[in-house]
């Protein structure tokens, strides 16, 4: 058995160590799924304890609640009034996340529009037709992902886990002409495709500090038919957080603060990226309220910087209304997000 925990060890730190020289990552970013993760302005690799890790960190499914249970909805637009002609993105998220003892199970739905400029209206080859005579480029791509999380202890202080997930996913481009291109992109009718792939979590506890590391979309599972235009790849992403949590003490029941850092760079309508983010997370009355706020930086370019805060209620001691809001330079990660959970 020490044999068997030592090679998954192993394979799983050589997985990350791939992760870290890849190409730069595409499409969605860490901060499109979590309520709670969006108001840490996205601090929350070492935090995920919910089943959002599932996502953030598959690790940290085994350091949570005996049962967790959460459905969100979220919108980032890019910028907040978006130009006619762009650059502009947005993205829409739904989602529900299941788990239980080294166990989850989860739904994501993203939809992620972009306007990217103006139509081409110069001259074109004989054999192909000028897309258009105004309007801008319009791409929308839609992903559909089924997944299964566990996780699995090793002695006292580390964590591994493993995500498999199923993914229907496709690109839809085309040219929109009218007063709202984002709504335009968001109708193209997408097709799409079915592949596997795998996202991998680890997670150190040493008394109150944490440590995590994850890599998402471990294989880079491609999209589309070969050579055409709509073709796309999901990019590897990989990200490292800290955290550290306190014990209850009146009146707090309980207080995290957090720091989280891309490991690889993402690409976007509005440019590169690679975050940088700080958090903190606090839990009053009983455990009946709690307030969260952070703030994230862009680390190629210009800085961009972002504030988030964010709030949970509990309606009874189990239920809970989650809310978060990001605002600020970084059009990246600008948008708002409402969930329900449930936690036992």
């Amino acid at each position: 058995m020490h044999m068997r925990k030592c090679e998954l060890l192993c394979a799983v730190l050589t997985a990350a160590l791939v992760g870290l020289s890849v190409r730069p990552a595409g499409a969605q970013t860490f901060e499109s799924i979590g309520v709670r993760a969006q108001g840490m302005a996205g601090a929350f690799v070492a935090v995920a304890n919910d089943a959002t890790a599932s996502w953030w960190n598959p690790a940290g499914l085994a350091t949570g609640p005996y049962v967790s249970a959460v459905f969100e909805h979220g919108q980032i637009t890019e910028p907040k009034s978006p130009p006619l002609e762009g650059p502009s993105s947005r993205t829409t998220s739904n989602e529900f996340a299941a788990s239980f003892p080294s166990l989850g199970l989860s739904y994501y739905r993203l939809r992620v529009s972009e306007v990217a400029g103006p139509a081409s209206t110069g001259e074109t080859p004989d054999n192909r037709q000028d897309p258009a005579t105004g309007g801008s480029r319009v791409r929308s791509i839609a992903i559909s992902q089924f997944a299964s999380t566990v996780g699995q202890s090793l002695g006292q202080h580390f964590v591994l886990g493993t995500t498999g997930k199923l993914m229907h996913a496709g690109l839809a481009s085309g040219v929109a002409t009218g007063s709202d291109r984002l709504d335009e992109a968001d109708d193209l009718d997408v097709d799409r495709d079915i592949h596997g792939d795998i996202d991998v979590g680890a997670m150190a506890s040493f008394g109150h500090v944490r440590l995590g590391l994850t890599v998402r979309n471990l294989f880079e599972p491609d999209f589309g038919d070969e050579g055409s235009v709509n073709r796309f790849q999901l990019k590897r992403q990989a990200r490292a957080g800290f955290a550290w949590l306190s014990v209850p003490h009146v009146p707090l029941q309980g207080f995290t603060i957090a720091a989280d850092a891309d490991l690889t760079t993402t690409t976007t309508v509005m440019g590169d990226v690679r975050h940088v983010a700080a958090g903190a997370e606090w839990w009053f009355a009983n455990g009946r309220l709690g307030l969260r706020a952070g703030g994230s930086a862009n680390t190629i370019g210009e800085a961009r910087e972002s504030g988030s805060v964010g709030a949970s209620a509990a309606l009874t001691k189990a239920f809970h209304i989650n809310v978060s809001a990001t605002a600020g330079r970084d059009e990246t990660v600008k948008g708002w997000s409402t969930g329900v959970s449930l936690v036992f």
